[in-house]
């Protein structure tokens, strides 16, 4: 699939700006994770508390391979059964993971979103991964349209990408963490989590 203005969303990325574009859950906004300035921006677009970290999303695992520590049988299990999809997993982070995206701490979020234009972003950027979080101001409701994005983001991000007929559930990612084979639900979404 192609879609509109790619050479704009790379130099926009690159220049350390933000987009919003839609996702399988709920729309999103991005910046490349090795802009510090970018993520700081997203925090301000959002009015987002700073102990709150961003996550990580690309179309594919290996490109997010490398910013988190060798994975968990069980969290490779989840990523088997659930990715690409409305799943968030959160695991130890490794050093190529910025403390300003993950807000200190020592782990960090994957998600491999199911839905095709936000694939294709991620195909046409450098290095295939975004630093993420929901288009909404903190404490709002999530946007579940290209109108709503629209409507919340106009005007604080550089662009706000159509969603080509590619639209969300409206219903925000499961988020689970696995340490040391231990997994535990943090925030029940969009998918049951089945363990064997």
């Amino acid at each position: 699939m192609q879609i509109e203005n790619e050479k704009e969303i790379v130099q926009i990325l690159e220049n350390g700006g933000v987009i919003a574009y839609v996702t399988d859950t709920v729309w999103g906004l991005g910046c490349l994770p090795n802009n510090e300035k970018a993520v700081q921006k997203i925090y301000e677009i959002k009015k987002r508390e700073a102990q709150k970290p961003l996550i990580l999303m690309s179309n594919e695992i290996h490109n997010l391979l490398d910013f988190v520590a060798p994975l968990p049988k069980q969290a490779c299990k989840l990523i088997k059964k659930y990715f690409p999809g409305a799943l968030t997993l959160v695991v130890k982070k490794s050093k190529n993971t910025p403390d300003y995206i993950t807000s200190g701490m020592d782990t960090v979020g994957i998600r491999i979103p199911d839905n095709k234009v936000f694939s294709r972003i991620c195909e046409i950027i450098p290095n295939h991964v975004l630093a993420t979080t929901s288009a909404n101001l903190s404490h709002q409701p999530s946007a579940k349209s290209y109108e709503q994005a629209y409507e919340n983001m106009n005007g604080l991000v550089d662009l706000v990408i159509k969603d080509y007929g590619y639209e969300c559930q409206g219903l925000e990612s499961t988020v689970c963490g696995v340490f040391d084979e231990e997994v535990k639900i943090f925030r029940q979404g969009a998918i049951n989590i089945l363990l064997d």
